[in-house]
């Protein structure tokens, strides 16, 4: 049992997460009520499931810490000794789970849209992002990097056959959170102004009515593929590609506005009656892609490898079934298509990384420059130039050519303002002409309050449209990153990392890390601005509340900081209280985030225009970012006069 006293830290931390945070948190949903517009879910059984759940999750994994580990169950205070007790023998983090599944069941309880839409998926993405960002390191660091598995894991990638352990983590981990997630998604209902999928001649193709046993074989032939796989490698392989699927799937359905309104047919027969019952379990909303058909090639996959002999039947019933999808009027072909490419993908997961990375590494050992006198120019500087292209071609698209000059004035901030962050806050050498992320962020902020009274426009408008814009912009402003070798990882495994070799490069000027594979982690900032992107985009164009835009733009990229941040190995890095300053940084962030969604803001997202004078403003806002972040003059001992 724990010896230690409770201090008066101790005590404040506890009543942080045990009272603040979810006060905080009840507010935040009743703030969003009429923010959020999504459907209200209620159901007084699913939210006392969960509430129960979570609750008996995170009191047991409470005390088992408390009791068992010699400390207590904060960071600050860790236990001592390692748990694998009480639902620690379950799962990793008992308390993380637990507490995520009390926010969905007091949501589904209340009938709380903010609650279900808002606060509750937030939370389950702040509980991953202290897990990867911080959890796992301190873990690692304090217990040794190997540690004891939880029940409930994935199959080691062993050649010997999977036991009944194997098979219920599979289910439990992969399976079920697929099935919790559709219902989820499709609890949404149909997307406003979505595009039906269907290709003309389809509306006219009959239902025919005795391939729904195909169809519906497809749930008996998933949930049996684990238990039919050969190997524990092979099992690895289809929950790591299923999980992979369920990822994808959020972003497909959320951000890609096709939807298959299942054909109409009248049932003659007792397949038809059963054909016409799973469609009312089903929404036309979560049709592109084919779920049906990725899973039943992920499941073919298995059984092709436990029978290799007649793998071509089981790949042949595959195809059959996935055609099912369209003879019964349940997808339409673009579906089930799209559901084949997804496949593949998910089926060459390594592949695609490893072409992202040997893409990365070339791009990190590219630097060029040119001399003409007292006058450089490097090349990296071309990246942030195509950036702020974008950027300004995007918000004047978003905000229309009569707010073009509000759109300037915000983005000359940005830049402006994330030069003097890295001066002044990152402190960096006086004669250099550094530029800040976070700083752009502040003038995005200022500058769009400057143009209230300035142009007489709602700065929730530019607010919003930047925030639109702002993932693409930090996309290609990661891949100069990669360039010059700033906000790059610490040592990685060869199959992971890339190598800098560029004596230019910061890797290799400022670190010990030239020539060893590293993390690389503006890649990893990149993958996540898009899914950001995608998300607010499709936020602007479902004309959402701007403040609404604005917030999850902050709060999805201080999480993803924070994560990130912890794979940073740049020397320079300062670290208080256990997190980095831009982990810190990224606290803030989401908790500025929140407090913007609360606000309603009056204006509502324009529509998208085109216009070549916003094409040519943007191109020269492009060309001049290009000079601030390419060209230097590095024979000058002046203020801001070198980039390097």
């Amino acid at each position: 049992m724990s010896t230690r006293k409770l201090s008066a830290g101790a005590l404040g931390y506890g009543a942080l997460f045990a009272i603040v945070l979810p006060a905080g948190l009840f507010a935040w949903a009743d703030a969003t009520e009429s923010i959020v517009a999504l459907p209200a879910v209620q159901s007084t059984p699913l939210g006392l499931a969960g509430i129960l759940l979570g609750a008996v999750l995170l009191m047991s994994g409470v005390i088992c810490l408390t009791v068992f580990g010699d400390g207590l169950p904060m960071n600050p205070y860790p236990p001592t000794r390692h748990v694998m007790r009480g639902p620690y023998r379950l799962i990793r983090h008992p308390i993380y789970a637990g507490f995520s599944f009390l926010c969905a069941g007091v949501s589904l309880a209340y009938g709380s849209p903010g609650g279900l839409w808002l606060v509750t998926p937030i939370v389950i993405l702040g509980c991953v992002a202290l897990v990867l960002g911080y959890e796992n390191f301190d873990l690692r660091k304090r217990f040794g990097t190997t540690l004891p598995e939880p029940y409930l894991r994935f199959p080691p990638a062993e050649d010997r056959a999977p036991t009944v352990q194997d098979w219920l983590s599979v289910q439990l981990l992969v399976l079920l959170p697929w099935l919790v997630l559709y219902e989820w998604l499709a609890a949404l209902g149909t997307p406003d102004g979505a595009i039906v999928a269907f290709l003309p001649f389809e509306k006219t193709l009959p239902v025919i009515e005795w391939t729904e046993i195909l169809y519906a074989s497809t749930y008996l032939f998933v949930f049996a593929a684990p238990a039919v796989a050969p190997t524990r490698r092979v099992l690895r392989d289809f929950a790591i590609q299923g999980f992979a699927a369920t990822l994808l799937m959020v972003l497909f359905f959320i951000s890609i506005p096709l939807v298959a309104p299942p054909r109409a047919f009248t049932p003659v027969t007792p397949l038809g009656e059963f054909l016409a019952f799973e469609r009312g379990l089903d929404t036309p909303g979560n049709a592109f892609p084919s779920y049906h058909v990725i899973w039943i090639l992920l499941a073919m996959s298995v059984f092709a490898r436990r029978m290799p002999r007649v793998r071509y039947a089981w790949w042949g019933l595959g195809i059959v079934i996935s055609l099912s999808c369209v003879t019964t009027g349940m997808h339409a072909v673009v579906d089930v298509l799209a559901g084949v490419v997804v496949y593949a993908a998910i089926r060459n997961l390594q592949g695609i990384w490893e072409f992202l990375r040997r893409s990365a590494e070339h791009v990190a050992n590219s630097w060029k420059e040119w001399k003409w006198g007292s006058v450089r120019i490097i090349n990296h500087g071309l990246y942030a130039g195509i950036g702020s292209f974008l950027a300004v071609a995007i918000v004047g698209g978003l905000l229309g050519i009569e707010n073009l000059g509000a759109g300037i004035l915000v983005a000359f901030s940005a830049l402006v303002i994330s030069a003097l962050w890295a001066q002044f806050v990152e402190g960096s050498p006086s004669l250099l002409r550094p530029y800040g992320f976070y700083g752009g962020v502040l003038g995005i902020i200022l500058g769009s309050l400057l143009a209230w009274p300035v142009f007489g426009i709602d700065p929730w408008l530019p607010l919003a449209a930047f925030s639109v814009a702002g993932p693409w912009v930090q996309s290609l402003g990661r891949v100069r990153c990669l360039v010059q070798g700033c906000c790059h990882g610490f040592e990685a495994p060869a199959g992971v990392g890339i190598v800098y070799r560029h004596p230019r490069s910061r890797v290799c000027r400022l670190s010990t890390l030239g020539g060893v594979p590293i993390h690389p982690t503006p890649v990893y900032s990149i993958l996540w601005n898009i899914v950001i992107a995608c998300l607010l985009t499709v936020l602007w164009f479902g004309y959402a509340p701007l403040s609404l835009i604005g917030g999850l733009y902050l709060i999805l990229t201080g999480l993803g900081r924070f994560v990130e941040e912890a794979y940073r190995g740049e020397p320079q890095t300062r670290t208080t209280a256990g997190l980095r300053f831009y982990q810190w940084i990224g606290v803030f962030t989401v908790l500025a985030g929140a407090v913007v969604t609360s606000v309603a803001s009056n204006s509502a997202p324009g529509i998208l225009q085109f216009d070549w004078m916003v094409v040519a403003v943007a191109a020269l806002f492009g060309a001049v970012t290009w000079f601030a972040l390419g060209v230097d003059f590095p024979r000058s001992d002046r203020r801001f006069a070198r980039l390097v």
